[in-house]
């Protein structure tokens, strides 16, 4: 695995993980800013934004794009219907699957909403992190 991650495009990371991270903060603060809120059961509230909200969040799309690209090379994906292939088994297989199973819990009042709304984001998010890998490579 050292040998995987000495070898990636630290261009693409990069650029990857900063759409995937831009991608986090539109989605739930512009295009699904009320629709989240409402998920957490908060629609009338302002949500906290306190460093760990920023900094968590970066450090997340940080291990999951570094992840993305190990895999991809691994893998050898290089095509379109590739790509795609890999968003869905990650992006549902995992980060949405994982998603879910956390808002199921006593805290999330609308659990099956939320992981609508926060998994959608991390398929859109995967979508673009492997196309941009993939391309850049």
């Amino acid at each position: 695995m050292i040998n995987q991650i000495v070898h990636l495009n630290w261009m693409s990371v990069l650029l990857a993980f900063v759409g995937y991270f831009v991608l986090g903060a539109l989605w739930f603060t512009v295009f699904f800013s009320k629709p989240y809120r409402v998920s957490l059961g908060r629609e009338n509230e302002t949500l906290a934004s306190k460093p760990i909200f920023i900094i968590g969040p970066a450090v997340c799309s940080l291990v999951i794009t570094l992840t993305c690209a190990i895999l991809i090379n691994t893998l050898h994906i290089s095509t379109l219907g590739e790509i795609v292939e890999f968003t869905w088994l990650i992006g549902v297989g995992l980060l949405v699957a994982n998603t879910l199973n956390i808002a199921i819990n006593p805290n999330i009042p609308h659990p099956i909403y939320y992981g609508i709304i926060s998994g959608g984001y991390h398929l859109v998010g995967i979508l673009i992190v492997s196309i941009i890998l993939v391309t850049m490579k």
